[in-house]
């Protein structure tokens, strides 16, 4: 680390968010740990501050017209901010659900693969040589003319229209129809044509049920409707369309997601026929390379593709474009990716892995004196791959780099050359710089509570319960799980451990959680033999289910899609504070409703921007550029409303407080509280009522939910399923959150957590730690019993470090 008095960047007067006149130097060319609980400032310090400062000087010297193209952070409030080098980010976002958006567009790894079969590969005799583009189910040239480039088409069938034979026609049997009077159109069309809408549909003829589902026939025939008491009703001309036809031109036409979630209960999504699943043409699929195609080579695992490259290639124009492939997967290996393959899509990997994707491609940059900031890099990690991962994070700071990392791992904090502690408490309880320097000099800041957990972390409390019972699940096979056997204890706290790719997820939520899910009936209205097929496709057998009588699943996936949808609308709370607004003397002397108080409905919220508090500058050929409501200035609330007040505050002043200051507010409405108790519980006390879901992390969401729950009656022997719930917790907000989730033990149910957390495992009553790899290399139980047990296993990758959480 070299000399910081000469290397230095010095940040003065810093007021961004709740950072209130923050001083604070850290040395360039280093390992910058930025650390604190959630909500305290480090992501107002590293990226509302250093990103945003760096990236507002760079944008100082482009043109205004590219400007608007790029995402900007705008300049932080400082009042000197000087040695700052040009910056990069790595923020954890997920991936748009976008199926077309894989490991290998991502990485640019499909550029060079295609590359490869276009100039070195071994085509049929007498065929022509394609270009790259061919190769890409994404362009015309390649993507398959059956399924346009997706790999799959959705089809229907008998049983997905009509899951009820024995009901007729009339009693709506092919329940893939529309509701309401277009489902009874079709009905009496078919009446019209002579078919018999009141037998049973497994008495009709074959013939006519295969008209009536399949025909692509639109005969229009003039319906005399039957006659209704109290209404006129007169012929029309109707037009018929198959069961068939309706939900394919649905989900083929439809920008309504009800409609098409509808529709797809109705229908399944079966590999392309024409192109078996691969997305691409005939002509491209013939091409090969080492023995295969494109497309088999994408479906590899990363590791493994690079095995199949490997081989030296006699061709120079291969040698080349395979030594650049084998230089890329190298990168992504080292940082514990090597089970992804190529033709993984995006939206099904975690915000962790969207993250080192990016950074792997980092390691080929020959970028130098730039600081990256990155959030949080090691969520999501096992031990193992974290310490694989600060090798890499040494070589972009040994290759002349800065890195500033908000971070909660102590592993991480602990081999940082430089530890930035911000702090003490979230919100308007933090915001100060507690310590700047080397870590041993945490010892002397009094208020941290960083400091404990890194300089003398507490021992694990161990649990010692009886489990009430178990679900034994036998011969499970699902993506890298091959006939295994696992047993879940009930009435105990289960950590699933294992790396990246071992087949976590796979087992507690595509398995065990979907087995209960289909027991429950709490599936699709439409899959009512799914657990048979559940056992048939993906478990030999299942025992034990019936000693649970409810399901919750938290996961990370986000409360809503849009800023409608915030942290009081989704706990409920905010029916609460409407009601308490309507109640007033003022609301009830102008009739004004609790609706009245919605900004997501006419009425009481602003017009202009539709209650959105922000609107759109809609620019020819770029991106709209979002400006606060020039009408409401971002209220949201048109004045009338505004002129409301509960207390002296308005709704909006409401919305903008946070979950501690509510809870001081709302103190004597029970109604309220509770839904703000259990916000605070589990460390959500820094957060704003109105805070946009979209502004909320995968962890913040899913604590979100979790607190929903929990202002539910406790009812016992209910199986609660989270996925990585410390992720993005600070060591102290895990021990918060763990005696949450123990307690729920305690009250008789069940908790399986899917987690990398070696304190949470420690703690847990019962672990499953599969692997030992990822991907091909996991998918087995490694160990399985109490912590001390797993923690001396001779086998997997965890032993080691649940030896060392254990003491």
């Amino acid at each position: 680390m070299p000399d910081h008095e000469s290397s230095m960047v010095r940040l003065r007067g810093v007021r961004v968010h709740n950072l209130r006149d923050v001083d604070v130097d850290f040395p360039r060319d280093a390992l910058v740990a930025v650390t604190g609980v959630s909500g305290s400032g480090k992501s107002s310090l590293a990226f509302g501050t250093v990103y945003a400062e760096a990236q507002a000087r760079y944008l100082e010297s482009v043109a205004p017209y590219a400007r608007r193209l790029i995402d900007q952070a705008g300049a932080p409030d400082a009042r000197e901010i000087t040695g700052l080098p040009p910056a990069v980010a790595f923020q954890q976002t997920r991936g748009v659900a976008q199926t077309r958006s894989t490991v290998g567009t991502v990485t640019a790894l499909s550029n060079s693969l295609r590359l490869l079969l276009s100039r070195a590969g071994t085509y049929p005799e007498g065929a022509e040589r394609l270009d790259s583009d061919s190769f890409s189910p994404n362009t015309p040239a390649g993507a398959c003319p059956a399924c346009h480039g997706l790999g799959r088409i959705h089809e229907v069938s008998e049983n997905s229209l009509v899951p009820d034979p024995g009901l007729s026609i009339r009693e709506k049997a092919i329940a893939a129809w529309p509701g309401a009077w277009q489902g009874k159109n079709y009905r009496d069309i078919l009446a019209t044509l002579g078919y018999d809408v009141d037998r049973p549909w497994r008495e009709l003829p074959q013939a006519d049920r295969e008209w009536i589902l399949f025909t692509d026939e639109q005969p229009v025939v003039t319906v005399h409707p039957q006659r209704e008491a109290g209404r006129i009703q007169r012929p029309y001309q109707g037009t018929y369309q198959s069961a068939r036809r309706y939900v394919l031109h649905t989900l083929a036409t439809t920008q309504s997601a009800a409609l098409r979630n509808r529709a797809l209960q109705h229908a399944e999504v079966l590999p392309c026929p024409t192109c078996g699943g691969s997305k691409l043409r005939p002509e491209a699929l013939a091409v090969t390379f080492a023995g295969a195609n494109i497309a088999e080579l994408a479906a590899l695992p990363l590791s493994a593709l690079a095995a199949e490259l490997r081989p030296g290639q006699d061709d120079e124009v291969a040698r080349v474009i395979v030594a650049d492939l084998l230089a890329r997967i190298e990168a992504l290996t080292e940082l514990g990716l090597g089970y992804l393959a190529m033709d993984r899509t995006t939206p099904t990997l975690s915000a962790g892995e969207l993250q080192r994707l990016r950074l792997a491609a980092t390691l080929r940059s020959t970028l130098f004196g730039v600081v990256y900031v990155l959030d949080e890099p090691s969520a999501g990690l096992h031990p193992d791959d974290t310490r694989a991962l600060l090798r890499v994070l040494d070589r972009i700071r040994e290759a002349g780099n800065s890195l500033v990392v908000v971070e909660h791992e102590p592993e991480v904090i602990r081999h940082a050359d430089w530890l930035i502690d911000v702090g003490p408490g979230a919100g308007e309880h933090g915001g100060r710089v507690l310590h700047s320097g080397p870590l041993a000099g945490l010892a002397d800041a009094a208020e941290s509570v960083t400091r404990a957990h890194l300089l003398d972390p507490p021992a694990p409390v161990a649990h010692h319960r009886t489990p009430t019972g178990r679900i034994e699940l036998r011969g499970v096979s699902l993506h890298n799980l091959v006939e295994t056997d696992v047993d879940f204890p009930l009435g105990v706290f289960t950590a699933v451990t294992g790396v990246s790719g071992s087949g976590k997820t796979t087992l507690v939520t595509g398995v065990l959680a979907a087995a209960v899910r289909d027991h429950l009936g709490a599936g699709r209205p439409d899959e009512e033999d799914e657990p048979e097929d559940l056992a048939a496709r993906h478990v030999r057998e299942i025992t034990g289910l019936e000693a649970v009588k409810r399901l919750v699943e938290v996961d990370q996936r986000p409360i809503g899609r849009t800023p409608r949808s915030n942290l009081a609308t989704y706990t409920g709370l905010f029916d609460g504070v409407r009601k308490l607004f309507a109640a007033t003397d003022e609301a009830r002397a102008r009739k004004y409703s609790a609706g009245r108080f919605s900004f997501n409905v006419d009425g009481g919220r602003c017009e202009t921007c539709q209650g959105e508090g922000a609107v759109a500058a809609k620019l020819l050929f770029l991106p709209n550029s979002y400006a606060p409501c020039p009408v409401c200035r971002g209220s949201r609330y048109n004045p009338e409303t505004l002129e409301i007040h509960y207390r002296g505050r308005s709704i909006a002043d409401v919305l903008a407080m946070t979950v501690e200051e509510a809870r001081e507010f709302f103190a004597d409405v029970p109604a309220v509280a509770r839904s703000l108790d259990t916000l605070r519980d589990v460390g959500l006390s820094y957060l704003t009522l109105g805070q946009p879901a979209t502004e909320l992390s995968g962890g913040e969401a899913q604590r979100i939910k979790l607190a929903s729950e929990l202002q539910r009656t406790r009812r016992g022997r209910t199986l609660f399923v989270l996925d990585e719930p410390t992720t993005g917790l600070h060591p102290a907000d895990v021990e918060v959150l763990m005696r949450l989730l123990h307690a729920l033990v305690d009250a008789g149910n069940t908790v399986v957590v899917i987690e990398h957390d070696m304190s949470v495992a420690a703690a847990a009553d019962h672990v499953i730690d599969l692997g030992p790899g990822g991907g091909d290399e996991g998918g087995a139980v490694v160990a399985a019993g109490t912590p001390a047990e797993v923690a001396r296993a001779e086998t997997g990758r965890t032993a080691p470090y649940l030896r060392e959480a254990l003491g």
